[in-house]
């Protein structure tokens, strides 16, 4: 029997009865990161990375049994051994090595191969086997330079602090929102965040992470003068965009920061002023370096562009790649 097998609750190693990312409940799952799509709620117990325990405890309930793993640690269940290695998508998150009797999986979960200066950058493990996402597994993605990207982000909360109009962005409450405050240009103004974001914040904190400074939204907004206000630059889930704190801000312009944004006809450019092409997801040039760099004798793809990218990787890279399926997997989530 393969090491790891594909089923509707999700990846599965028989030999060590565990689950990576499992969609439903299952007793042992090994969890890539807590974004919602990969850690699901009811298991019975949870393996993760170690500065991904306190982010889990907060959206999974403080309660959950869950053991944290460092980076390069094994560990061994019924002889399979297990190990965690930096996959750079967001704070917390990993790859999943599986290894028994010479033969090796890696499961990537999200990942993106250049380093942020946040989370530790993705780490290239050799393997028998390698599951890749392709959430943006088209030619057509390219990110550009980090630099770049937030010398386009202060820039445009500059001009709109001169003009006193407040800023806002969106991004995700766990990952894009604590990438985004790292680099961000105190001396134009305050940076306030959503009350999802600062619990995050508070979660990965705990973790030895920093951000720079950052003011509560409940806090922020009421005693902040309204120049202080205007200066200021607020950080909001995109499931926030209609919410009350929105409205409480008054005159601003929204921003989004997305991958998604380098597409102009995207759905994410509704009602917002401004896009920035940001991502904590391989492009394609990052997919092919993974898949190169792992030198796995078979290749899976999974989430987004899964038939593009294994039809590219077989056709034109002569590497035995196919597309598989388990549970819901087409994943969006950036």
């Amino acid at each position: 029997m393969s090491l790891v097998i594909f089923t509707e609750l999700g990846f599965y190693c028989p030999q060590a009865d565990v689950y990576i990312d499992p969609m439903r409940k299952v007793p042992r799952a090994i969890v890539t990161h807590a974004h919602s799509d990969h850690a699901k709620p009811g298991m019975g117990h949870y393996l993760c990375h170690s500065h991904g325990v306190e982010i889990m405890k907060l959206r999974l309930g403080q309660g959950i049994s869950v053991q944290g793993l460092g980076y390069g640690e094994k560990i061994y269940i019924n002889g399979v051994e297990i190990s965690l290695f930096p996959a750079g998508h967001v704070p917390g998150s990993a790859q999943v090595r599986l290894s028994y009797k010479g033969e090796t999986w890696v499961i990537s979960g999200d990942y993106k191969t250049v380093g942020d200066g946040l989370t530790p950058q993705f780490e290239s493990v050799r393997c028998h086997h390698f599951i890749t996402e392709s959430t943006f597994g088209l030619p057509i993605f390219h990110w550009k330079p980090q630099k770049e990207i937030f010398s386009e982000i202060n820039h445009w909360w500059q001009s709109n602090a001169n003009s006193g109009i407040t800023s806002i962005i969106l991004g995700y409450s766990l990952g894009k929102a604590q990438r985004i405050m790292k680099y961000l240009d105190r001396g134009i103004g305050d940076v306030i965040c959503h009350s999802a974001i600062a619990n995050a914040n508070k979660a990965l904190e705990k973790s030895g992470f920093e951000f720079g400074p950052w003011i509560e939204a409940e806090k922020a907004v009421g005693n902040l003068s309204k120049e202080a206000l205007s200066k200021s630059l607020l950080i909001c889930p995109p499931n926030a965009l209609n919410g009350p704190l929105i409205k409480e801000i008054g005159t601003h312009s929204l921003a989004n920061c997305s991958g998604w944004m380098a597409m102009q006809k995207s759905q994410h450019w509704s009602h917002v002023d401004q896009g920035f092409v940001m991502s904590d997801h391989a492009d394609w040039s990052q997919l092919i370096e993974a898949v190169e760099a792992s030198q796995a004798e078979r290749v899976y793809v999974t989430h987004g562009f899964s038939d593009i990218f294994s039809r590219y990787l077989r056709e034109q890279m002569s590497i035995s790649a196919e597309v598989v399926k388990v549970g819901h997997v087409n994943r969006t989530k950036e």
